[in-house]
């Protein structure tokens, strides 16, 4: 079991992978859904160009990268203890925070929302930013 598993979009990686770094530095144990890269083929290229090759897929739902991308986010949720949702993010992480939600994990959401939504009340927890954040651990 990890202390938390965030979830973010892809092209937010630096601010995930700062986290993660500055979790790890307090002792802290993270999913890491960063480290399958969007692009298998290219998994050093910037985070918008491998989005744009995963995103240009066209039957999704049999493509079997996608579907170890699930499994492992999947795990990653089960796994953790607490979930953070990093802003901005992405539709796939909003389905995970409430997948996370089902799974009775608590939320944090580090971030502001860009609009107002009632869904948001699923955070037991909320920060404006990631150092006010680590400020409570």
């Amino acid at each position: 079991m990890t202390d938390y598993t965030i979830i973010s979009r892809f092209r937010n990686k630096e601010q995930c992978e700062l986290l993660l770094k500055r979790l790890s530095e307090k002792g802290k144990t993270c999913y890491n859904f960063c480290a399958i890269p969007a692009d298998q083929n290219n998994p050093d290229a910037h985070p918008e160009d491998q989005m744009r090759v995963l995103e240009a897929v066209d039957d999704f739902y049999n493509n079997e990268y996608f579907k170890e991308i699930f499994k492992n986010d999947l795990e990653g949720l089960k796994n953790a203890k607490k979930v953070i949702l990093l802003l901005p993010a992405g539709t796939s992480a909003h389905i995970e925070a409430g997948v996370a939600f089902g799974y009775g994990k608590p939320l944090i959401l580090i971030g502001k929302p860009e609009k107002p939504e009632t869904l948001y009340l699923i955070f037991n927890e909320r920060y404006e930013n990631i150092e006010e954040f680590l400020e409570t651990i």
